[in-house]
């Protein structure tokens, strides 16, 4: 883990906790957690209040990508592979779901992707080989994400071979999850503009239910996560003829 994520860490558990106590249990110097909380700051995970660090919403899809970030890039790259030169793919919002967008913003060519999430827009902007066609909606702020009955009036419009999603948690009985009624109702309907859906997500989410139904087992066609998801739940995906691909 490194220090940024320890950081991370400790701030999620104690919610507010003072500058110089961090430095303490990071066992570095102020100045060192001060820059490291700089930058944190500048992703938006976090801000200063009189001498305290504090985390902004868990909502904040900053605050989301910064989790098991290593992890979730090396899931976008493998993911990445699907996706050809000239094609258009579909994204919905999420954090390992950005990176993707990322890696095939600068690793290939002409791709263009469909997205109702302002904050994989604007993450990709700078890149010149990809066309991005953000579908309006209702906007969530933390989220930075289109929902409601808008998109699925335009998404209706569109048909793509593949669409990634992200999730928020695993129910043997419910399907994927997801902690957004109207965000989990809004990734339901793109998945009907696609011939597949496919699930990012590093393997903590298999430890985590969701409080919304968003995706049976029957409707995603491939997982990609990381090692560390235990054997059961692969078997399990298998059975539901899931493919899963571990990074």
């Amino acid at each position: 883990m490194s220090r940024e994520e320890e950081i991370i860490a400790i701030v999620s558990e104690n919610k507010k906790i003072e500058v110089n106590e961090l430095a303490d249990q990071l066992e570095v110097s102020r100045v060192t957690v001060r820059k490291d909380l700089d930058k944190l700051e500048e992703r938006g995970i976090l801000h200063r209040q009189h001498g305290f660090a504090v985390l902004n919403s868990q909502d904040d899809i900053n605050y989301r990508l910064a989790i098991n970030y290593d992890l979730k890039r090396k899931i976008a790259k493998e993911a990445a592979k699907l996706v050809k030169d000239g094609e258009t793919v579909m994204i919905e919002s999420g954090s390992t779901c950005t990176l993707l967008a990322e890696e095939l913003a600068y690793r290939k060519n002409d791709v263009t992707i469909i997205t109702n999430s302002n904050f994989i827009a604007s993450y990709i902007r700078k890149a010149e080989a990809v066309k991005v066609l953000l579908i309006g909606g209702e906007y969530q702020k933390d989220s930075q994400v289109n929902v409601g009955p808008l998109v699925k009036k335009v998404i209706s419009e569109f048909h793509v071979d593949k669409l990634f999603v992200g999730i928020d948690g695993f129910d043997e009985k419910r399907g994927f999850t997801g902690s957004d009624v109207t965000r989990s109702d809004t990734a339901n309907t793109l998945m009907h503009s696609a011939n597949r859906t496919i699930v990012l997500t590093d393997s903590s989410k298999f430890l985590q239910v969701g409080v919304v139904s968003e995706f049976a087992f029957d409707k995603i066609s491939m997982v990609y996560t990381d090692k560390r998801i235990e054997k059961e739940k692969i078997k399990f995906l298998e059975k539901q003829e899931t493919q899963v691909i571990t990074v």
